[in-house]
C-alpha cells in the first residue's frame, strides 16, 4: 500500500502541492461536466473523483495517475443504464452504483490474476475508432445544451437524436451558443499556450460572471442552480440479485475499456523510467477506486491520461498531488456550494466539446489511412458501430473486430523461402533486394508466426507445395523456426503428419533455430522430437546442412 510514496522525500512537498492545486483547477469543472454527460448531478462527479483518487493513492502504483470520473466510459455507462431506468432517476443512480461495484470487482480480480494482457485486446486502429465514436456521442449529446434547445429522448439512437434536433436549429438561443463556444475557445487557447493553464476553470468563472452581471438567466440561459452538497457517506446499494446479474455484461465491457485506458496511461507516464510499470497493481488501484466511488453513491471511475499528464508536467512526485486535489474538492463541497450556483450548463457543455475534440487522434488516423487501408477500415467500422448501435453494443462490436483482426493476421502467415547470403553461412528470407544462393535438392524455409489450429493446414500445404514444385528431387527440408513462438496440439499433429510424409518420400526433415522455450517444450510434449528422430534439431541452418547434407546424386 502507498507504493507511490516509497521514495518520497520532504523536498517533494512543494512540487506535489503545486501539481495538486493545478490538478484541482482542472478537476472541478471537468468532473462536473463529466457527471452531466452521464445524466448525474455534479455532486456525484465530485464523489467519483474522491473515491477514485483516495483509493488509488492507497492501492495504486503509478506516482502520477489521476483516477476519477472519465468522459471515455461515461457515455457507455449512460447508454447502458438508460435502457434500464429513466435518466437521472433514483433507480438510474442506484444501478450506476451497482455498476461501479461490479466494474471495481472485475478490475481487482484482473489485477490479482495478473491480467494485464487484457489491455492489449483493443488494437490501435480499433481504439482510434472507439474514440471517434465516443467523441460523436459527446458532441451530439451536448448540442441541446449548447444550442439552448430541449433535449430529445435519451433512449433514441444517436442519429435519431441528431435528426430530432435539426428542425429546431432556428430556435437556438444565441446566448447559450456564445457561452458554450466561448468556453471551448478559452480552453483550446489555454491548452495551446500552456497545458498547465486551467482553461476550463477560467472559462467557467468567466461564463458565471457573465451570467450574473448581464442577467442571462432571464434570457433563457440555464444554470446549475442550488446544488445539494455535502461529504460522501459510505452506503451499500440494496439492488436485487437480478439487477446485479443484468448489469454484469455492461460491467465487463466497461472493465475492458478501463483496463485498456489504465494500461495506456501508466505506460505513458511511468513512475520510474528504468522500471516497467506495474499495470496489474494499477488495475487494483482503479478497481478499488471504482468500488469506493460506488460506496460513496457515484458511478465507475477510470484513469485519465490528460489529468495524469498534468500531474507529471507540473512536477508532481507522488500521489500526494492527487490528495491535495482531493482536499480542495472537500473544501468546495463543505463551503463552496454558492460558487457553483450560477455556472451555466452551456459552459459545462463547452468543456465537454473540448474533451470530445481532444480525444480524437487525427494525426494517428491519417497515418493509419496512409500506411494500412485495411486497418483504416477497422477505424471506420468501429466508429460506425458505436454511433449506429446502442453504445455498449458498439463497444462490444469494436472489441470483437479487434480480436477477429488479430486472428486473421495470424492466419495470413505463410511459409517463407530462405536463401544464403553469398560469402556467409547466414540464411535469410528471400528478397529481390538481397540476392541469395540456394543449394540443389535442399529447401530452407521459415514460418513467422505461432503454429496453431488457425494456420496449421496452410503451413502443411505450403511445405508440400515447396517440396513438390521443385524441378529436382528434394532430399532435405530445414524448417528455420526463429518465428515459431508456440505450437498447439492441432499444429503439432499436422507437423507430425508432415514429417512422416516427408520420410515416406525419402526427404529428410530438420528444425533449426527453435529459440522459443514454449515451442521447445511443445516439441517434446507432442512427440515431434520422436517423429524427427535423433539429431534433427540444430542451432543454425548451417549446422543442420553440415550434419545432414549428402552429396547430390
Amino acid at each position: 500500500m502507498f507504493r507511490s510514496f516509497a521514495s518520497w522525500r520532504p523536498a517533494f512537498l512543494t512540487p506535489d502541492i503545486i501539481a495538486g492545486l493545478t490538478l484541482a483547477a482542472i478537476v472541478i469543472p471537468e468532473q462536473m461536466a463529466t457527471a452531466r454527460l452521464g445524466h448525474f448531478t455534479p455532486l456525484l462527479g465530485f464523489f467519483a473523483f474522491l473515491g477514485g483518487s483516495l483509493a488509488f493513492a492507497v492501492f495504486g502504483s503509478n506516482r502520477f495517475l489521476s483516477c476519477g470520473a472519465d468522459s471515455t466510459i461515461t457515455p457507455i455507462i449512460a447508454g447502458g443504464l438508460v435502457a434500464l431506468a429513466a435518466s437521472g432517476s433514483p433507480d438510474y443512480v442506484m444501478q450506476a452504483v451497482v455498476l461501479a461495484l461490479i466494474v471495481g470487482l472485475f478490475l481487482i480480480i484482473g489485477g490479482i490474476c495478473r491480467m494485464g494482457w487484457v489491455a492489449d485486446l483493443l488494437s490501435v486502429p480499433v481504439t482510434a475508432g472507439f474514440l471517434v465514436g465516443i467523441s460523436a456521442h459527446i458532441l451530439i449529446s451536448q448540442l441541446p445544451t449548447i444550442l439552448g434547445l430541449p433535449a430529445p429522448d435519451s433512449k433514441l439512437a444517436m442519429l435519431a437524436r441528431l435528426g430530432a434536433l435539426l428542425p429546431n436549429l432556428g430556435d437556438a438561443n444565441p446566448f447559450t451558443l456564445a457561452i458554450g463556444l466561448g468556453v471551448l475557445i478559452v480552453i483550446a487557447t489555454s491548452e495551446r499556450i500552456n497545458p498547465r493553464i486551467p482553461g476550463a476553470l477560467i472559462g467557467l468563472v468567466a461564463a458565471s460572471a457573465a451570467v450574473v452581471l448581464t442577467g442571462l438567466e432571464h434570457r433563457g440561459v440555464s444554470v446549475l442552480g442550488v446544488i445539494s452538497v455535502g461529504l460522501p457517506k459510505l452506503t451499500v446499494p440494496d439492488g436485487s440479485l437480478g439487477q446485479w446479474i443484468r448489469l454484469v455484461p455492461l460491467g465487463l465491457i466497461i472493465s475492458i475499456v478501463v483496463m485498456v485506458q489504465t494500461a495506456a496511461t501508466t505506460r505513458s507516464f511511468p513512475s520510474d523510467a528504468d522500471q516497467p510499470p506495474d499495470v496489474n497493481r494499477d488495475f487494483i488501484g482503479v478497481g478499488v477506486g471504482s468500488v469506493l466511488a460506488g460506496l460513496f453513491g457515484a458511478f465507475p471511475v477510470n484513469a485519465s491520461p490528460p489529468r495524469t499528464g498534468i500531474v507529471s508536467e507540473t512536477g508532481g512526485r507522488s500521489q500526494l498531488a492527487g490528495l491535495v486535489a482531493v482536499a480542495v474538492v472537500f473544501l468546495l463541497l463543505m463551503f463552496g456550494a454558492a460558487l457553483l450556483r450560477h455556472v451555466p450548463e452551456a459552459a459545462l457543455g463547452g468543456v465537454l466539446l473540448f474533451v470530445a475534440l481532444r480525444i480524437v487522434h487525427v494525426q494517428q488516423i491519417v497515418a493509419i489511412y496512409r500506411q494500412s487501408w485495411i486497418e483504416f477500415v477497422l477505424i471506420v467500422a468501429t466508429a460506425a458501430a458505436i454511433i449506429l448501435f446502442p453504445i455498449q453494443q458498439g463497444v462490444g462490436i469494436g472489441i470483437t473486430l479487434s480480436l477477429v483482426y488479430g486472428v486473421w493476421s495470424i492466419t495470413r502467415a505463410r511459409l517463407l523461402r530462405f536463401e544464403r547470403i553469398p560469402g556467409t553461412s547466414i540464411w535469410w528470407p528471400a528478397s529481390s533486394h538481397l540476392p541469395g544462393e540456394t543449394e540443389s535438392g535442399i529447401v530452407v524455409a521459415g514460418f513467422q508466426a505461432p503454429l496453431s489450429f488457425l494456420n496449421a493446414n496452410d503451413f502443411r500445404q505450403d511445405v508440400l507445395n515447396a517440396l513438390h514444385s521443385s524441378a529436382v528431387k528434394i532430399r532435405l527440408f530445414v524448417l528455420e523456426a526463429t518465428g515459431i513462438l508456440a505450437i498447439d496440439f492441432t499444429a503439432a499433429q499436422a507437423l507430425n503428419a508432415l514429417i512422416r510424409q516427408c520420410r515416406s518420400e525419402g526427404i529428410d526433415f530438420a528444425i533449426a533455430r527453435l529459440e522459443s522455450i514454449r515451442a521447445q517444450e511443445a516439441i517434446t510434449q507432442f512427440g515431434i522430437d520422436r517423429s524427427l528422430g535423433p539429431n534433427r534439431i540444430f542451432h543454425s541452418v548451417a549446422e543442420a546442412l553440415a550434419a545432414l547434407q549428402a552429396p547430390a546424386a
